[in-house]
């Protein structure tokens, strides 16, 4: 479907045209969502970067001191053998026979340093000392765990389901069809970044399923003269007035076949949806147009700096499209076309040293940019990956020493700020070394709950008629690291 077939979606879902499913159910007693909160909400949108592949949790936002401790010996050899028993570590998988994979048990010390940070002394890898400059505003969530041990865990990171049990709403689609738009001109969910590649949930990790296309994420890039890569740019020859005659044209012409097929719901939606069309077509590019934002700001985010450039384009651009009243936006860092570049079996060191500094900067000056106009308190920025790393080391290539991580499902971070959420806060933690979530365990629906929570919603009460949840898709609310 075109930026224009999916603006015209939105419109129609919310007016009722294509609703048929639903109009049979509100006989039945069912109402759809009609864009209102279902009780006061905290924040107005939501800022979700997603770093693709795996960031270790331990050289990030969960160091462990006793990984130091036992550096180079077997976790059989320490005081914690029984956290690697086959029953603990098939606990949480889903389907663990056909998950089965090899446990490194030797200890990797940590790769790099770490301090405590503000007035919390929240401790923060060394490879992210923005981050941890602004740790005072941010709740660090340390008790996360998910169901699959293989990069499938980005789609379930969005939709709470395994890969293999298919597409399902992401976090994104429940918010865009649970609330709907602030901004007629713009599109209530956005997708900035490469998301997962084909092996890992593709454009389900921002899709909207049986929701419908409307509540799909659409993709932009960070060029205002070419921001929709599916949508052909406006021809610079002709003035707005001229573009508007055609499309008034346009809807004319269909206007007429509509006399002749009058059940036809595809063209009745494309009646509806030159208008919406042609005032996104112009709002989009203004939003994408970074040159206005003043050198200080640029320079705030990293646009002045080769490293930083890219990802602060897209944390400048998330900034802009909630200012401007987008309800989710998404953030994919470390596409590859493949599992994702924080997937580091190999050399840690050099992947995540590299990876940090691409990040790191943009999203505390996003968090401080945000607080200094002040739009935090109402923007929930969630920033995360689909698991983390193991505490022992990976052996590849019959290599003497591993030098990378395996994924870890068992228990890793996510951070959040603003929107709600406690300042300087650890919710959860894993064991002594890092390998499970021990206190405060969160499956990764209790994340999306969290989001809904704060944005007005119930995720019981987004019933789809037809559509049987499992218990595990709605989540818990992480009300210990709620204000």
């Amino acid at each position: 479907m075109g930026f224009t077939g999916l603006a015209l979606s939105a419109m129609l879902f919310r007016d009722g045209v294509a609703q048929g499913a639903g109009a049979t159910a509100e006989a039945a007693g069912w109402m759809p969502p009609n864009g209102q909160p279902q009780f006061p909400p905290k924040a107005k949108s939501v800022i979700w970067i997603f770093n693709i592949g795996g960031v270790s949790h331990l050289e990030s936002f969960d160091p462990k001191l006793m990984l130091n401790k036992y550096a180079n010996q077997s976790i059989d050899e320490t005081p914690f053998a029984d956290i690697v028993s086959a029953d603990k570590i098939n606990e949480n998988l889903l389907d663990p026979s056909k998950q089965k994979r090899e446990v490194y048990k030797k200890i990797m010390p940590l790769q790099i340093g770490y301090k405590k940070y503000g007035r919390s002394g929240i401790e923060v890898s060394d490879w992210f000392p923005h981050m941890g400059s602004m740790i005072d505003e941010m709740t660090v969530a340390r008790g996360m765990w998910t169901i699959d041990n293989n990069h499938g865990a980005q789609l379930t990171y969005h939709t709470g389901r395994k890969i293999t049990e298919g597409a399902f709403p992401t976090v994104g689609a429940w918010v865009s069809y649970g609330l709907g738009t602030l901004n007629a001109n713009l599109p209530e969910f956005v997708v900035l970044g490469n998301p997962s590649a084909d092996c890992c949930g593709a454009a389900y990790t921002h899709g909207a399923s049986y929701l419908g296309p409307q509540h799909d994420g659409v993709r932009m890039k960070v060029d205002p003269k070419d921001p929709l890569s599916f949508v052909r740019p406006s021809d610079s020859s002709l003035t707005l007035e001229e573009e508007r005659e055609n499309f008034g044209l346009l809807s004319q012409l269909n206007r007429l076949a509509g006399i002749e097929y009058p059940d036809d719901l595809k063209l009745r939606a494309r009646i509806q949806s030159y208008e919406l069309a042609f005032q996104m077509q112009t709002a989009v590019p203004e939003v994408m147009d970074l040159e206005k934002e003043h050198p200080e700001i640029r320079a705030l985010y990293g646009l002045d700096r080769a490293e930083t450039k890219d990802f602060g384009e897209k944390c400048l651009a998330a900034r802009r499209l909630v200012e401007r009243g987008v309800r989710f936006v998404q953030v994919f860092h470390g596409y590859t076309g493949n599992a994702g570049a924080w997937d580091s079996h190999r050399d840690i060191v050099k992947n995540h040293s590299k990876l940090a500094k691409e990040v790191d900067q943009p999203v505390a000056a996003l968090i401080r940019d945000l607080k200094l106009r002040g739009l935090l308190d109402e923007t929930l920025v969630v920033w995360g990956s689909e698991f983390g790393r193991t505490p022992g080391s990976e052996f590849r290539d019959k290599s003497v020493n591993g030098t990378g991580r395996d994924h870890h499902p068992h228990g890793f971070s996510v951070v959040m700020a603003g929107g709600g959420v406690k300042k300087g806060h650890i919710h959860g933690a894993t064991d002594e070394l890092g390998f499970h979530a021990a206190e405060e365990r969160h499956y990764v629906t209790d994340l999306h709950a969290t989001v809904l929570h704060q944005m007005g919603l119930d995720p019981r009460k987004l019933e789809v008629p037809g559509r049987k949840r499992l218990e595990r898709d709605f989540g818990e609310v992480m009300r210990g690291a709620l204000a």
